[in-house]
């Protein structure tokens, strides 16, 4: 009668705790893949979001760059006009004054 008595113990350990664990575990597992997903699906969406802020800044900034800033070709033309007016400078200074004798 012991030996009958035996799997009967292990049946009903199986059925009253085993199976219940198991597919508490198996919910809980769902159950967070779940969440990942949608944590993932929220993450996505927000990045997505935010690279479509950032070009549409970007587009801005180049635009403020492009109407505010200075442009090259202006910025050559006032080098070679400053440059010419150092050198004409530079060219007085360095030739020799006529100056005529203090006389006391």
């Amino acid at each position: 009668m012991t030996e009958l008595a035996q799997p009967v113990d292990v049946i009903w350990w199986i059925t009253a705790v085993e199976i219940p664990a198991v597919a508490s575990l198996f919910w809980l597992h769902w159950r967070m893949r779940s969440e990942l997903l949608t944590r993932i699906e929220d993450q996505r969406s927000r990045h997505d979001a935010d690279c479509g802020d950032l070009r549409a800044d970007l587009a801005d900034f180049k635009l403020d760059v492009a109407r505010n800033y200075v442009s090259i070709p202006y910025l050559k033309d006032i080098e070679k006009r400053l440059t010419g007016h150092l050198l004409r400078i530079e060219a007085k200074l360095d030739s020799p004054l006529k100056k005529e004798p203090v006389h006391d």
